[in-house]
């Protein structure tokens, strides 16, 4: 996708990516991981605030920083590094809460097409995985890069 994003600072393994949102509230650290699931080729997308106390992942802080569709498309693009370096994975993802899981099938939903072009995408209703559809409220996501 070629949308206006953050610049991004990547460990040399890609599990880790920081870049930083800049708007009214000012300059504030986000952070995504990658993180290894106990299915093999199973990664968890996990993304927020960083803690600058911690180093950790805040995934429950509300930035509102007039910014969430740039910050959207970044974490995408940490997306697009990971499977360029890992190329079989599948990706899970799901918001803190089913606000925040309902603010991410919006922006999936606003670039489905865009995201079809290179991934697979499912969602999670009621247990099951389906392909994705615009419209229908999901519990959490899976993707997985298309072979080229």
């Amino acid at each position: 996708m070629k949308l206006e994003r953050y610049e991004l600072k990547a460990e040399s393994s890609f599990m880790v990516f920081e870049f930083v949102s800049e708007g009214p509230k000012g300059k504030i650290p986000k952070l995504v991981q990658f993180g290894e699931t106990n299915l093999k080729g199973l990664y968890n997308l996990a993304f927020g605030d960083k803690d600058l106390t911690t180093g950790e992942i805040n995934d429950t802080i509300v930035s509102n920083n007039n910014d969430s569709n740039k910050v959207l498309v970044t974490v995408v693009a940490t997306v697009y590094a990971f499977t360029d370096k890992y190329p079989d994975v599948w990706i899970y993802a799901t918001g803190s809460s089913k606000s925040r899981t309902r603010l991410y099938r919006m922006g999936l939903t606003k670039y489905h097409a865009e995201i079809e072009e290179d991934f697979d995408l499912y969602g999670q209703r009621m247990g099951k995985w389906e392909s994705f559809k615009r419209g229908v409220e999901y519990e959490a996501f899976l993707v997985q890069r298309k072979n080229v």
